[in-house]
């Protein structure tokens, strides 16, 4: 497995290139999962997310997940692209590709580390919405914090 494979990047994912980390004679499937910023949330409108992240820790979890995962499901390969800094509605912030002999195993990694990504790798996502209000989203379930755009004079 190459380095390569898991990236913290602050431009677009590429896709063809998340694909490509994947793809070999003995997968008959590939799936790729790109997460992207969606313009509304529980009715609430987005303008953007925004990433941070302790880039050793992070790196070292993503490793460690698509280790586990490859050996978990028998996956032929795997990559994971997680985007950091602002992301705009429509963009993805975090992509996905692994490969395997057979499908489910492909599909089912895929949603595996989905799942184990945002409950256990050291990146912060905050919410800025339309209004201007910033609300931090922590891992695991650790609380979040808001705060609220200053008020232009007028």
């Amino acid at each position: 497995m190459h380095e390569a494979d898991v990236m913290l990047v602050r431009d677009a994912i590429d896709a063809g290139r998340l694909l490509a980390a994947v793809a070999s004679a003995e997968a008959g499937a590939n799936v790729l999962f790109l997460g992207t910023t969606r313009g509304l949330t529980d009715g609430v409108a987005t303008r953007s997310l925004d990433y941070e992240a302790h880039e050793p820790m992070a790196m070292a979890s993503l490793r460690r997940l698509r280790d586990e995962a490859i050996a978990r499901f028998e996956l032929t390969a795997c990559a994971i692209v997680h985007r950091l800094g602002a992301v705009p509605v429509g963009q993805a912030s975090v992509g996905l590709a692994t490969s395997a002999p057979h499908r489910r195993a492909a599909f089912a990694a895929a949603e595996w580390l989905m799942e184990r990504i945002k409950q256990e790798v050291p990146i912060w996502k905050c919410e800025e919405g339309a209004d201007g209000a910033r609300e931090w989203q922590h891992p695991g379930g650790m609380p979040a914090t808001s705060t609220r755009a200053p008020e232009s004079a007028s």
